[in-house]
């Protein structure tokens, strides 16, 4: 029960700015000590159903920008795929888990106001490098489970690649097709599908919360306040996973 209240929560606050929640997700499950082989579909299915809506809501509202989304998938679905194929060891997730969070989380917090951002003048990024971010950024997402949008966002808010409403629409649609890459990836390892099914409570926990979300930022809170309430969860976590790390060390 605890943890999917904490997955609502979390579903509610990163669906409020674009994201699925995937990072965070992934981290409860080790801080609760779910069985480590199924964290990668866990997280990824959730990002699946919390951005799905996210998705729909922003297509809906106009936001699209497919010359924007298009270099970034160009690169990050083959990507994504084949780091959700490597297997890697659960000392060295841990690792690269509180390296993704902190990064992510020291990002967000940098660029939480470009969420009301004005500006009407916008930079076109180069095809090559747009297309090189996609497939780090889908690689990393792979091999950590993870739809890399955290990232991705606020990248595109550093360069000013365009307005915030095009920005989150990306982001949403990144970790969406970047999830699913990566679930087939993690699925060529082995099968383990049906022992996700053992955690269905997590998936409606993040369904309910995906839409508390975008009852959040559509009603109640602007876009920057959830974003900054986002980073500082982010970053807690992050600090959670170091001091295991260091005590484990």
């Amino acid at each position: 029960m605890l943890l999917a209240i904490l997955f609502l929560v979390t579903a509610a606050l990163y669906s409020s700015v674009g994201f699925g929640g995937g990072s965070t997700y992934l981290a409860l499950l080790l801080v609760m000590g779910v069985p480590y082989f199924v964290f990668p579909i866990i997280a990824l299915t959730c990002n699946i159903i919390v951005v799905s809506g996210n998705c729909f809501n922003y297509i809906r509202a106009g936001n699209l920008n497919l010359k924007l989304l298009t270099p970034y998938l160009f690169g990050s679905i083959p990507l994504a795929y084949i780091g959700g194929s490597i297997p890697i060891e659960k000392n060295f997730f841990e690792i690269l888990l509180f390296l993704v969070l902190i990064g992510a989380g020291i990002l967000l917090l940098f660029n939480f106001k470009s969420y009301d951002d004005k500006e009407s003048s916008y930079k076109k990024i180069p095809l090559p490098f747009a297309i090189f971010v996609g497939g780090v950024l889908g690689f990393i997402s792979g091999v950590v489970g993870i739809g890399g949008g955290i990232f991705l966002s606020p990248i595109l808010f550093l360069l000013r690649a365009g307005r915030p409403k095009h920005i989150v629409t990306v982001a949403s649609l990144f970790i969406l097709i970047n999830s699913v890459a990566g679930i087939i990836g993690q699925l060529s390892k082995s099968n383990i599908f049906l022992e996700v099914l053992n955690y269905w409570y997590l998936l409606a926990a993040v369904l309910i919360g995906g839409q508390v979300g975008n009852f959040l930022n559509l009603k109640i809170f602007p876009t920057r306040i959830l974003a900054f309430v986002t980073a500082c969860l982010v970053i807690f976590v992050a600090l959670r996973i170091g001091i295991g790390l260091i005590q484990n060390f």
